[in-house]
C-alpha cells in the first residue's frame, strides 16, 4: 500500500527533513509539525496513517501528545527519543506507543520500522477471522476484540500479541518470539518492551474480568494466555 500519510512531529527541522525525504522516496506522503501543542487538533482534522513522535518538544511533549492520542484514536505511533533511560522508553509503549526508535538513527531503518507497523496494523486475516477462547473473542477483520459483551480497546501492537496468544492457548512464548511476531522483524535488545506491552494488557482484561489470571508469566522463559482460566 503506498501513499499513506506519514506524519512527522520532531523540531529538529533537519531531521525532520531527512525523515520527510527518505519516506517520500518509499513512496509515502508526508507532513511535518514542530511545535507540539498542533498534533492533537491536526490529527482529528487529518488522521494519518501513522505518527513519527519525538518525545521532546516545544509547548507539550510526546509523552504527553501520546497520551491524549490514544484517548481517541488507535494510530500506530513510533516514538523518536534522544533519551536513552529504559523508563521513557517503556513509559511511551505503556502510553500506548507502538514502538520507538532512538537517535540516532538510520533513516532506513525508521522506514523499515514504518514498513512493519503498517504492515501488522493493515494486515489482512489470510484464514480465521474470529478466535475464540473462553469469554474473549478476536475479530482480525473489524480489528475488534470483544469480552463478555463489551469492547476491549487495545493499540495495534497489544492486539497482535493478544491474537498469538489466543491462537494457542497454554503455549508459552519466550519474548523473542511474540517480538518477532508482533513487529514483523527480529531486533535484538527490545525484548522488555514486550513486558510493557504484556502488563498493558493485562491491566485492559482485568478490567473486564476481574480477579482472573488471564495471561501468564512463566519465569525464565515467557508468557502464555492460559485456559481454562
Amino acid at each position: 500500500m503506498t501513499n499513506q500519510h506519514i506524519l512527522i512531529v520532531e523540531d529538529e527541522i533537519k531531521i525532520a527533513q531527512v525523515l520527510r525525504d527518505y519516506l517520500k522516496n518509499a513512496d509515502y506522503t508526508v507532513s511535518c509539525l514542530e511545535q507540539g501543542n498542533e498534533v492533537i487538533p491536526y490529527v482529528k482534522l487529518t488522521p494519518p496513517a501513522l505518527i513519527l513522535l519525538d518525545i521532546m518538544l516545544p509547548e507539550m511533549d510526546g509523552i504527553a501528545i501520546c497520551r491524549e492520542i490514544r484517548k481517541f484514536s488507535r494510530v500506530p505511533i513510533i516514538m523518536v527519543t534522544a533519551k536513552v533511560e529504559e523508563i521513557d522508553r517503556l513509559l511511551g509503549l505503556e502510553l500506548g506507543a507502538d514502538d520507538y526508535i532512538c537517535k540516532p538513527f538510520s533513516p532506513r531503518e525508521v522506514v523499515a520500522r514504518v514498513k512493519a507497523v503498517l504492515r501488522r496494523f493493515h494486515s489482512e486475516p489470510e484464514e480465521e477471522e474470529k478466535l475464540v477462547v473462553g469469554t474473549i473473542t478476536l475479530d482480525e477483520k473489524t480489528y475488534q476484540v470483544n469480552i463478555e459483551g463489551q469492547i476491549l480497546k487495545l493499540t495495534p501492537s497489544e492486539f497482535t500479541l493478544l491474537r498469538v496468544l489466543l491462537s494457542h492457548p497454554n503455549r508459552v512464548y519466550s519474548r523473542q518470539e511474540l517480538l518477532t511476531q508482533a513487529r514483523d522483524y527480529n531486533f535484538e535488545g527490545y525484548e522488555r518492551t514486550i513486558d510493557s506491552h504484556i502488563k498493558n494488557l493485562r491491566k485492559k482484561i482485568a478490567n473486564m474480568l476481574p480477579n482472573q489470571e488471564i495471561i501468564s508469566t512463566v519465569y525464565g522463559i515467557g508468557y502464555k494466555l492460559k485456559y481454562p482460566w
